[in-house]
């Protein structure tokens, strides 16, 4: 059988449209601290869930990364890593519109046919400058591909160049474009996302503009090195926007391949943050069943806790070399290249 929806996704999009009423909004902000505190009490075995930010939703605390899906080489098997995903209850879906030309979103919205209202579904727009009819253009494609009339949430995808701020509120930028699709009924809900530098996101905040989620890179080595945990969590916290962790294994996972970390010690110092979820790529079955059995038991560590691992790892923090995203161009996008007059090269998987 089935889980039941977490949440009554279509009747809250129609609040948060203006069709029916306003959607209620959660009291106090959270505490850096306080993580004990945002999620709800899982039952035995399952995936436990915890505030969207101030939305007055809940989402699954561990979010099936669309990137990998594409890096699956049976789309059958993508399909089945979604829907048990669903089944287990890990029914946050992330993707992008240009991640494998489309590939993913497709594979996605395959495995979403008969359960969209199950899903918390996110998708990217990839514009990198371009104008709002670029992006208004992506969006329909994005939901053709994946089979809806809407999304939860749309964020603006990988804000890694520093002008990049500057072009996005840009007039008759992708900003626009954003307001136009809540106007539209289209999103519910707006963000961006980012791995390359705090500097970017936190430009980004200096707009002011109310976004309702923020995507960054939290692990061990991020904490202590250009640290998103350490700069722009705590302003997403105080304003009430629902941060989204990535890259918990540092994009490549090499510092689990070298012994240094364990996957579950970095899963679990990612999701003891104050974050509303972590995506995690998972190309097999094998690794998701790996981490919902990790985040089935999920048990934050204390601040004590997070600071020892932060220490033991620290001597291989500083100069980035897991978590090249930050110190290297081999992370970003053909599409985000090609704006910004970069030579093509093959994107590294999340």
């Amino acid at each position: 059988m089935l889980p039941q929806p977490f949440h009554p996704l279509r009747r809250d999009f129609l609040k948060s449209a203006g069709i029916l009423g306003a959607a209620p909004v959660l009291g106090a902000r959270l505490a850096p601290s306080a993580i004990a505190q945002t999620s709800t009490p899982p039952a035995t075995g399952s995936i436990p869930r915890r505030a969207f930010g101030k939305s007055g939703i809940e989402v699954s605390a561990l979010g099936v990364g669309g990137h990998a899906l594409g890096v699956v080489k049976l789309e059958s098997e993508a399909i089945d890593i979604v829907r048990k995903s669903i089944d287990a209850g890990a029914t946050f879906m992330d993707n992008a519109w240009e991640y494998h030309d489309g590939v993913s979103e497709e594979r996605m919205g395959k495995a979403l046919e008969g359960r969209r209202d199950q899903v918390f579904l996110m998708t990217k727009v990839c514009t990198h400058g371009r104008d709002k009819k670029v992006a208004m253009q992506q969006l329909e494609e994005s939901l053709k591909r994946l089979k809806t009339d809407h999304l939860d949430l749309w964020q603006v995808h990988e804000c890694v160049y520093h002008n990049d701020p500057e072009r996005h509120f840009a007039v008759g930028g992708v900003m626009e474009a954003l307001d136009q699709a809540k106007k539209d009924g289209k999103v519910r809900f707006v963000g961006f996302t980012g791995h390359k530098d705090p500097d970017i996101h936190l430009a980004m905040l200096a707009h002011g503009y109310p976004f309702d989620a923020v995507q960054m890179p939290l692990n061990p080595f991020d904490g202590q090195f250009k640290s998103f945990e350490q700069r722009v969590l705590p302003e997403l916290v105080k304003r009430g926007i629902a941060p989204i962790g990535m890259k918990s294994l540092g994009g490549t996972a090499e510092s689990i391949k070298q012994g240094v970390l364990t996957v579950e010690e970095a899963l679990r110092y990612s999701l003891s943050l104050p974050i509303a979820v972590l995506v995690s790529g998972m190309d097999s079955l094998g690794v998701l069943q790996q981490n919902l059995d990790i985040v089935r038991k999920f048990k934050p560590m204390s601040e004590d806790e997070r600071a020892a691992v932060r220490k033991r790892v620290a001597d291989k923090a500083g100069d980035g070399r897991f978590e090249l995203y930050k110190i290297s161009a081999k992370f970003e996008g053909p599409p985000g290249r090609e704006q910004h007059g970069l030579p093509p090269q093959a994107k590294v998987p999340d």
